[in-house]
């Protein structure tokens, strides 16, 4: 009997590790599912279900999403999952839901201690509402915790150092809060962990290899702040430390990060995202990175003091998607290299010289090129015209000259062409409205001649005109202000004669109308003061901010209080009228003086 109760008791010995593991898979199955019809033998138990009734009673929910809140068994509540074995809550997911068609209002009010009282609690996501007040200190007793996010808040104060104690967790998302303080070490007992973001706080103090000394599973690290932070955050670690884990994701943004590129990052050798924007390094990129092209999908080392010559030809990687490359604002040299396989290539704000390579036609996946800024010459190679796809070329403050080419009939998608502040010649090619849906076209500050062309009447979806500061001539054209929805029209320094048309009247959202240093004559138009765009006070964005906000910047120079000034972040409430400089006649109109916003009004020398 003894021997039989033992070979018993071996038996459930045996078998119980196995019982174990799959209460763990139901447990994880759950938190991926949805309450349905079969789960009707799950009963909310009691000691979870009034932590979350004093959690609802202290929060703001002006759409009535916790409106299920109510009955005994929370566990057919809404955002709620429990057991299917004990009954327990193991899941609380309230994050604000994106319904396009339906006005959804973020939760408000703080994180309760009572949620504290969730001890089975596996996931919980609070994020994309608008709770404030600090993390609770006693974070750390939710030790069955593997998914924390409780990014897009307005939680303050510093991170506790108990969430040392939440030795399951997987997933860490803090980003995009009002949180300060240092960083405690604490996190780096985190063992478990896969994924920590902790963007868009004003964190300071230092980030020490201690806080990274149990993550041996870290494979996505993201740490990018405000500009306005002035890198307040530093890395303190030393030139010889190799890593724990092997990252696939690093972005590091506004940060004190190294002078020199740092080695550690020569071992991560999974990394497919790279950003390391405005961290302070002042190197040359090291050989190991490019080596690592194939597999990357994005690389921003932008805003930094990056030196030398850049690889060409290289290859990127194919299988991310989209793919980016964004050296911007450093002081890489020599010749304007060949990246294949990106669809965004920014190498603005650098000292690349030399002409651009004649069959940058090539590559046919750019949807984005933005070489401003350089000492680029030569002329631009008519191949540019067979980058079908791009939404978006910007070849602005180079040295090129030559004539515009001529053929643009293949561009059917390019949203914005500036080609401003170059040496261009010749006249405006008759096909670069062919690209109907063009948004922008800047051609300033170049020597471009002739008159304004009537194919410009193509450009049906133009919304900012300038051709400032070329030797155009002839009259303003009268379907400028019949057909196209221009917000800014810049044409000054150029020499059109002739009157203004009184058509410009009919331009209804026209905020920057920019004539000044014609030859023009005549009156100012009475109807301009029926400019409605210049009576209502405008926000800071347009369609262009939604659509290339981080490829982009509008720039337009102009003249305000006799002060000529390049404008760009606000040059969308800037509102100005410069009529100086021509041959006009008799009074200001008297309606004009009345425009309510109108910041400048410039008639002078006339």
């Amino acid at each position: 009997m003894e021997s039989r109760n033992t070979s018993l008791l071996s038996l459930i010995l045996l078998l119980l590790p196995l019982f174990l593991q799959l209460f763990q898979v139901e447990e994880a199955l759950v938190i991926n599912s949805r309450s349905t019809d079969a789960d009707v033998n799950r009963v909310c138990v009691e000691m979870d279900r009034k932590p979350l009734l004093e959690f609802k009673a202290g929060l703001g929910d002006p759409s009535g999403r916790l409106s299920s809140w109510v009955g005994g068994d929370c566990c057919k509540w809404e955002g709620v999952d429990c057991s299917n074995a004990t009954g327990h809550v193991i899941k609380l997911d309230l994050r604000k839901p994106y319904q396009p068609s339906v006005a959804v209002f973020p939760l408000s009010g703080q994180i309760s201690d009572s949620l504290l009282d969730l001890k089975y609690l596996i996931y919980l996501d609070l994020s994309s509402n608008e709770l404030s007040g600090p993390i609770p200190d006693s974070i750390g007793n939710l030790d069955n915790l593997r998914y924390l996010d409780l990014s897009d808040n307005s939680i303050s104060g510093s991170i506790p150092p108990s969430i040392g104690r939440l030795l399951l967790l997987e997933e860490l998302d803090l980003s995009h809060n009002i949180m300060n303080g240092t960083i405690p070490e604490s996190i780096g007992q985190l063992k478990e962990l896969h994924t920590l973001q902790l963007d868009w706080n004003p964190w300071t103090g230092a980030v020490s290899e201690i806080h990274f000394m149990g993550l041996t599973k870290l494979e996505h690290f993201s740490i990018y702040l405000s500009p306005a932070t002035n890198n307040s955050l530093v890395f303190d670690t030393k030139s010889n430390w190799i890593p724990p884990f092997s990252l696939k994701v690093i972005i590091i943004g506004n940060c004190k990060l190294s002078s020199t590129f740092p080695a550690w990052l020569g071992t991560q050798k999974e990394l497919y995202h790279i950003i390391l924007r405005n961290v302070g390094i002042s190197d040359t990129i090291p050989e190991w990175l490019w080596k690592l092209s194939p597999q990357l999908g994005w690389l921003d080392l932008s805003r930094n003091q990056l030196r030398g010559k850049l690889p060409t030809p290289l290859s990127f990687g194919t299988s991310h998607g989209w793919c980016m490359a964004d050296l911007s604002s450093n002081r890489l040299e020599g010749p304007l290299p060949l990246w294949y396989n990106l669809t965004y290539l920014r190498l603005g704000n650098n000292l690349l010289s030399g002409p651009i390579p004649s069959n940058i036609g090539d590559l046919s996946s750019l949807r984005v090129l933005a070489l401003f800024g350089n000492l680029l010459n030569g002329s631009i190679p008519s191949s540019l015209s067979k980058l079908k796809y791009s939404r978006f070329i910007d070849l602005s403050d180079n040295h090129l000259s030559g004539k515009i080419p001529y053929n643009w009939n293949d561009t059917k998608m390019l949203n914005v062409l500036d080609l401003s502040k170059n040496r261009l010649d010749g006249e405006i090619p008759s096909s670069i409205c062919s690209m109907q849906i063009i948004y922008l076209l800047s051609l300033s500050d170049n020597n471009l001649s002739g008159e304004l062309s009537p194919s410009l009447l193509n450009c049906t979806g133009l919304n900012s005109l300038d051709l400032g500061n070329n030797r155009l001539s002839g009259e303003i054209p009268k379907w400028i202000g019949e057909r196209m929805p221009l917000t800014q029209l810049r044409l000054r320094g150029n020499m059109l004669t002739g009157n203004i048309p009184q058509q410009l009247c009919g331009l209804s959202d026209i905020r920057i109308l920019d004539l000044a240093h014609n030859n023009l004559s005549g009156s100012i138009p009475p109807c301009l003061s029926h400019l409605s765009a210049l009576k209502f006070r405008a926000l800071l964005n347009t369609p262009l901010d939604d659509l290339y906000a981080d490829y982009y910047t509008e720039r337009m120079d102009l003249v305000v209080k006799g002060k000529e000034m390049e404008f760009q972040r606000i040059l969308s409430i800037v509102k100005l009228i410069d009529l100086s400089s021509n041959n006009l006649l008799g009074e200001i109109p008297h309606g004009i003086t009345n425009l309510s916003t109108l910041g400048t009004l410039n008639p002078r020398i006339n």
